[in-house]
């Protein structure tokens, strides 16, 4: 079996995910790992090359991938990474700034196409999973709207991104953001009112943050809750912790969410379409959703394909490892 050769570019909660997913994976192998300090992350891995990160074309050329996945944050990483690299390698990430796909998705696009090369963005589970979930309700019950909520259980769902955005804020040395779904307008949706929500409707946001020394805590609060498209139209509830109480309290990843649409068929009966998805480990969910779908990059390649996707332009099929024999027989 020809393997499809996998780079791994970044080396944080994601990237460690995605190289377990890769060894479930009998048709993939990740080839390497690439980092901003190959000399940290080499003193926690071996037995793959680790390289720069800023030596693209010494890694390119060493490690042969045909797909890189690209795990850094969408904040500030993968709008410079995404773009750069997509034109020179095939790409897959999971970009999460909802607000921005659309300007993210130009980008790549543009990029990839004069490359000739394919880029598949803001996969995972949301985005990703479940925007196909609210593309598919919709179309199957005319006229509904479908929803997404997270953080259904009362301790809420650990958001990566979200808690990626607040480590960047000046002053803050470590920090976790918990999403809680709002019950009542879950219930408002499961009875078939369509309501129109505001985002600070649906959830309401719960950090926790440990400062630097010196660092102003009233200053940091409100980087928080004013920050563009992560904090600013919601709720949001701050504790700042010691790293203590941070290491104890978020030492897993745990998150779920639901996507609900409701409304009615042809002669006014009521319909409901739920999908729900619990994650024990929120990086290792969206690390084995980009894998599947560097298999699906792998393959428009080499149909001869250029330019940015997501999961709403790809056959199902090209996801799964298993021929077409075998998901006619057991998957229909």
């Amino acid at each position: 079996m020809t393997k499809i050769r996998v780079a791994v570019v970044g080396y944080g909660n994601v990237g460690r995910g995605v190289l377990a997913a890769l060894k479930n994976n009998p048709d993939m192998e990740a080839v390497g790992v690439i980092s901003r300090n190959p000399e940290r992350v080499r003193k926690t891995f071996s037995g793959l090359p680790v390289m720069a990160l800023a030596d693209t074309d010494a890694w390119l050329e060493a490690l042969r991938p045909d797909v890189a996945i690209l795990c850094g944050g969408s904040k500030d990483d993968l709008p410079q990474q995404g773009p750069a690299l997509c034109a020179k390698v095939n790409t897959v990430d999971s970009f999460d700034n909802h607000s921005r796909i659309p300007e993210y998705f130009k980008a790549m696009d543009a990029a990839a196409s004069a490359s000739g090369h394919v880029a598949v963005i803001s996969t995972g589970w949301d985005p990703g999973i479940f925007s196909m979930e609210r593309v598919v309700a919709n179309a199957f019950i005319p006229g509904s709207r479908a929803y997404g909520f997270y953080g259904l259980g009362e301790a809420g769902g650990l958001s990566m991104g979200h808690s990626d955005a607040l480590r960047t804020i000046p002053g803050v040395k470590d920090a976790r953001q918990y999403t809680h779904a709002v019950s009542s307008a879950i219930e408002k949706v499961r009875a078939g009112e369509n309501p129109e929500f505001s985002a600070g409707d649906m959830h309401t946001r719960e950090c926790f943050v440990v400062l630097e020394d010196g660092a102003d805590p009233e200053a940091v609060a409100q980087t928080i809750r004013t920050m563009p498209g992560y904090f600013a139209p919601y709720q949001t509830e701050i504790h700042f912790v010691t790293q203590e109480f941070l290491n104890e309290k978020c030492a897993g990843f745990p998150h779920d969410g639901l996507v609900v649409a409701a409304g009615v068929t042809g002669k006014g009966n009521p319909a409901r379409i739920e999908y729900r998805c619990q994650w024990a480990s929120n990086p290792e969910a969206t690390a084995n959703v980009l894998v599947a779908h560097a298999r699906a990059v792998y393959r428009l390649a080499g149909e001869g394909k250029a330019g940015a996707f997501t999961i709403l332009d790809i056959p199902p099929a090209y996801f799964s490892c298993h021929d077409r024999d075998t998901l006619l027989s057991s998957f229909m």
